[in-house]
C-alpha cells in the first residue's frame, strides 16, 4: 500500500495471542452472563418450567450458530460476539412472546389440556412472529450480500440466527414446556391428568 511523504504515522499497534485470548474470554464470560440474567429475568416473570425450556432452547440456538461459524469459515472475534449476543435478546424476545400467550391462555382456560392450549398459543402468535422475523431477515439482507468485508459477516451470522431462532421458538421451545410442564403448571386439574395419561384421584 502506497503511504504519502507528508504521511506522519505516529502510533503502530499489534494484537499479539494475549489479548487475543483475553477478548475471546471476555466474550465468553459475556455470553454466558447474557444467559445467567435471561435465565432470572424468565424465572421472576413466569414459572421456572419456563426458564428451563427458554434458556435449554437459547443454548440450542447458539450452539448451530458457533456450527454456522464453523462450516463458513467466518471470522470469529468481537464482531461475532456482538453477533451472538444480539442473537440472544431476539432469539429470547421471540419466546417470551409465546411464553407470554401461554400464561394468559393458563389463566384464561383452566380447564383446556396443556397440550390444546400451547398449540393453540403457537398458532395465536404464528403470524407476528414470522411477520418479526421476516422483517428483520430482509433488513439485513442487503447488509450481507453487499455490506463487505467490515458487516457483512456479522449480517449473515444475525440471518442464520433469525432463522434458528424462530424456528426454534416455533417447534422447540413451546413443545419443550409440555415435557417439562404438564402435570405441575396446573396441579389438581382433571383435563391435564387425563392428557397426560395420568388417572384423576378417586372421591370418597
Amino acid at each position: 500500500m502506497a503511504i504519502s511523504p507528508d504521511a506522519n504515522m505516529r502510533r503502530v499497534e499489534v494484537v499479539g495471542p494475549r489479548v487475543s485470548q483475553q477478548l475471546v474470554e471476555s466474550g465468553i464470560l459475556a455470553v454466558v452472563l447474557s444467559f445467567g440474567a435471561m435465565l432470572i429475568y424468565i424465572w421472576f416473570r413466569f414459572e421456572w418450567q419456563f426458564a428451563v425450556g427458554a434458556v435449554a432452547t437459547l443454548i440450542l440456538d447458539i450452539t448451530k450458530t458457533i456450527g454456522f461459524f464453523a462450516l463458513t469459515g467466518i471470522e470469529f472475534n468481537l464482531t461475532a460476539i456482538a453477533a451472538l449476543l444480539t442473537l440472544v435478546g431476539y432469539s429470547m424476545n421471540d419466546k417470551v412472546v409465546v411464553y407470554d400467550r401461554m400464561r394468559e391462555n393458563l389463566r384464561k382456560y383452566k380447564t383446556m389440556p396443556l397440550r390444546e392450549l400451547i398449540d393453540m398459543s403457537i398458532n395465536s402468535t404464528l403470524t407476528r412472529t414470522i411477520f418479526t422475523s421476516a422483517t428483520t431477515f430482509l433488513a439485513m439482507a442487503p447488509m450481507a450480500i453487499f455490506g463487505g468485508s467490515a458487516v457483512s459477516g456479522f449480517a449473515q451470522v444475525i440471518l442464520f440466527g433469525v432463522v434458528v431462532g424462530t424456528s426454534s421458538s416455533i417447534f422447540i421451545a413451546a413443545p419443550l414446556l409440555l415435557f417439562l410442564g404438564e402435570g405441575k403448571l396446573r396441579r389438581g386439574n382433571p383435563a391435564a391428568d387425563s392428557a397426560s395419561g395420568k388417572p384423576s384421584p378417586a372421591k370418597g
